[in-house]
């Protein structure tokens, strides 16, 4: 098996390792990530991208959204605890992830907060479980001891599985005989053909890809089971908030102004435009899964963030008892003050 995987077991006590990081390691950041001395604010911001694919950050900067604010890349992230940590521990500004990562992140007192939405789930984008077509896994109770591949562990596609299987009946002794392994998104596809996972979590252009070449069919998606809703959000410290308040208002209005301009502008424009983004940045990466894109998926307009989008994860993370029941509020974990789309 491919060193990329990563069993259950091994997964699951690296991650609460990466975001048991303590407030005081937090607070040790390098300086990149504050305002300077002078009181001068930051005014180019370091952080991860997507092989491939484009950030709203970086759509928003090409479309001059962002003013006099630069974006510096650092390499590329498929997992969303490691972006916040990344953020939170100042190796970049700003860092995206799945709610419930950000909700775990904060019960270590991590002082960090969401700014704005920046990935959801509709219609058309959405992670799907897949199998392949002539699999005999139809229901929740067909996968226990088989393998299910995802991005990463802890954050959303996991939390997705959890949700399905307990409203499929399956009792937490049971869920934890299905077998969850990390698999790089680009790869997810070959290897549910090579039949060396049995259920492959895909999304997005990755997603549309893999269906339209056959041979594939889905089992559930989390479109099916929770709707339509802002899924991720980006986030940033509250020391860096607080320094640097003009720079994160230009930012995440910036962002939110991006998160409309796609919502609004026709798909071929869209596509367009990111293939043009990621030729300039010439990083040598394939494009042709960019005529898949149809949506960032963000529920709310400009990308604000409401309790449900937190509360929600709060009490899956309470349940299984990686965070103590009413040990945060929804309303702590993020604000919208900063988001200037539509006022004024």
């Amino acid at each position: 098996m491919p060193a990329a995987f990563t069993s259950t077991t091994t997964s699951r006590r690296q991650f609460l390792a990466l975001l048991g990081i303590s407030a005081a390691a937090v607070s040790c950041g390098t300086a990149t990530a504050r305002g300077g001395g002078s009181g001068a604010q930051v005014k180019t911001l370091k952080y991860q991208g997507s092989v491939g694919a484009v950030t709203l950050p970086e759509l928003a900067a090409d479309l001059g959204h962002l003013g006099d604010l630069k974006l510096e890349w650092v390499g590329n992230t498929i997992s969303g605890p490691q972006d916040i940590q990344s953020a939170a521990t100042g190796q970049t500004h700003f860092g995206g992830a799945f709610n419930g990562a950000i909700v775990k992140l904060a019960s270590s007192k991590a002082p960090i907060k969401a700014v704005i939405s920046y990935y959801g789930v509709d219609e058309h984008s959405y992670s799907g479980y897949y199998v392949l077509e002539d699999s005999p896994l139809r229901s929740a109770r067909d996968l226990l001891g088989k393998k299910v591949g995802m991005n990463t562990l802890g954050a959303h596609s996991q939390a997705v599985l959890d949700i399905y299987l307990s409203r499929n009946g399956l009792a937490k002794a049971d869920s934890s005989k299905v077998e969850s392994l990390v698999v790089p998104p680009v790869n997810t596809d070959q290897v549910l053909r090579q039949k060396q996972i049995d259920v492959g979590v895909l999304g997005g252009v990755l997603r549309d890809k893999a269906v339209a070449a056959g041979g594939i069919r889905p089992l559930f998606s989390d479109f099916d089971l929770l709707g339509k809703f802002s899924a991720g959000s980006y986030i940033m410290t509250d020391r860096f908030i607080k320094e640097n308040p003009d720079t994160v208002r230009t930012f995440v209005t910036g962002v939110a102004k991006a998160i409309e301009w796609a919502r609004t502008t026709p798909r071929e424009e869209v596509i367009a435009r990111q293939t043009e983004i990621v030729k300039k940045r010439g990083r040598n990466e394939d494009t042709s899964t960019l005529q898949y894109w149809r949506s960032y998926g963000v529920a709310e307009q400009g990308g604000r963030i409401e309790d449900k989008e937190f509360q929600l994860w709060l009490d899956w993370l309470g349940e299984r008892g990686d965070i103590k029941q009413g040990q945060l509020k929804a309303a702590d974990l993020y604000t919208n003050e900063f988001n200037g789309f539509g006022k004024g």
